[in-house]
């Protein structure tokens, strides 16, 4: 398997070597050559695989040439061994229509770790046949960092240094980056938003001389091999409601757009997938990306759901080009007015395509809240705020016959409550704990870093902090 960049300017190269680059050499993102499609009979033959056989089935044909499918299977195997539910991502009935897909049973408690403690191994490997140690430098609305920091730590080969908003984050999220203490794994508060820490980090990855200079690469879902552990979670589910006989749709909370455009890939491999519900918060630019066309970058406006609370959606650019007919010069264009004037505009008949498959739903905070509550009182589950915001776009999208009847949604439960407590207090009168490996998360002693909100600034810090392994 081969991959290219979105904006046209590198590649073709192997997944390995994608990997390692994280993101492409000419600002792009990497996307396989051609998306591997299995048949109706290949989808039912997966019927009854354990999560770590289908782990290694699914992500096989991404790897091909490099990486096999009984060698997957174990490193998946290895990955998910500490998760706390034997099913890994359990899916729980909520209603007659919605079903919940638990995606909190790793070691973070969100479902950052389903791709994370794969990515890591994945690492180790690439990094030991190379012969190389590598900087990993990431950015992290909340969940992201806490599943590197622990995923990555103890491993001599990589320095992990994560940017984090500093004060945008929830409590639980920032004590369990910081609490992490290991050698060569940094947490590094920043005085800005998400986004911000997102433009440095892709600044210093087109900062060719640094970038080379430290082998710099990512574990953001920037880089392809964070999505592709997270496409089996799609098939996990949707086979155990009884695909590929029946459709199914998703519903998906949504910032960067790197977890539902997996989802994207699955349909594009097969999985009967009616609809991709796009569920944001108040930081809505994706939904009203898929209402108007107009990609359009206003103010972050802190919420209860932290980890949605983005304005640049780093992985749509990889929708783009599938949406631009796989035109790198179209995609590099769009990008460049929308780096320039904070605003890009697709055609109607390419809005028409993403109608398609994708409908994009909102919900602020009080509407959150309300959710909370009523799954709560009603449904008799509790759900984080991330989780709350799927669930309720969900039943929009039910109610106003988006998704016809009869087709079952399937709505991904992004993390633990216990992670965003004071939300889930103020909705229910209750505070969720955390679970039993976390109990003392919060009087564990903190370790942080800081930086200013510049790319020289991170860079500095980084040569300053790594390693001479």
């Amino acid at each position: 398997m081969q991959y290219i960049s979105t904006r046209g300017n590198d590649g073709p190269l192997g997944f390995e070597d994608a990997l390692l680059s994280g993101l492409a050499r000419d600002g792009g993102l990497y996307l396989p050559t051609e998306w591997p499609r299995f048949s109706i009979d290949e989808i039912r033959s997966m019927q009854g695989l354990s999560y770590t056989e289908l782990a290694g089935r699914i992500m096989a044909p991404f790897c091909e040439g490099e990486i096999d499918q009984a060698e997957l299977t174990s490193m998946a195997r290895d990955a998910y061994a500490g998760f706390d539910d034997p099913a890994i991502a359990p899916l729980v009935k909520l209603n007659d229509n919605i079903h919940v897909l638990e995606l909190f049973h790793g070691p973070t408690i969100a479902f950052k770790d389903y791709a994370m403690q794969f990515l890591a191994r994945a690492f180790d490997r690439a990094l030991q046949a190379h012969g190389k140690q590598a900087v990993i430098l990431g950015a992290t609305s909340g969940d992201t960092g806490s599943a590197a920091l622990e995923a990555f730590q103890g491993r001599d080969a990589v320095d992990v240094f994560i940017l984090f908003p500093e004060g945008r984050v929830s409590p639980v999220q920032q004590r369990q980056m910081t609490s992490v203490d290991a050698p060569g794994v940094h947490a590094v508060a920043v005085p800005s938003d998400f986004d911000a820490c997102q433009d440095i980090v892709k600044t210093l990855f087109n900062a060719h001389e640094f970038r080379d200079q430290v082998n710099l690469s990512a574990v953001n879902s920037i880089n392809w091999a964070r999505l592709m552990p997270q496409i089996v979670y799609y098939f996990s589910s949707a086979l155990s409601l009884g695909a590929p006989d029946i459709k199914v749709a998703f519903s998906v909370p949504t910032g960067n757009f790197g977890n539902v455009f997996a989802g994207y890939v699955a349909a594009q491999m097969g999985l009967p997938v009616e609809r991709l519900i796009v569920a944001s918060n108040q930081n809505d630019i994706l939904t009203r990306f898929f209402e108007s066309g107009t990609m359009q970058r206003e103010a972050v406006a802190p919420s209860h759901s932290p980890s949605m609370d983005i304005q640049v959606s780093s992985n749509f650019e990889r929708l783009l080009f599938e949406l631009l007919g796989r035109d790198g010069n179209a995609v590099n264009e769009a990008m460049a007015t929308f780096a320039k004037t904070g605003r890009f505009d697709v055609d109607a008949s390419v809005l028409e395509e993403a109608h398609n498959i994708f409908a994009g739903y909102r919900l602020d905070d009080a509407a959150t809240i309300a959710e909370i509550r009523h799954s709560a009182t009603i449904d008799h589950m509790v759900l984080d705020p991330h989780s709350a915001v799927g669930v309720g776009a969900a039943r929009m999208a039910l109610a106003d016959g988006t998704i016809p009847a009869g087709v079952p949604v399937i709505s991904l439960a992004c993390a633990h409550p216990a992670k965003f407590q004071d939300a889930v207090a103020s909705a229910t009168g209750e505070t969720p704990a955390l679970p039993t490996h976390l109990s003392d998360l919060m009087s564990r002693s903190e370790k942080q870093l800081f930086a200013d909100a510049t790319p020289d600034a991170v860079k500095a810090l980084v040569l300053q902090e790594k390693r001479s392994i």
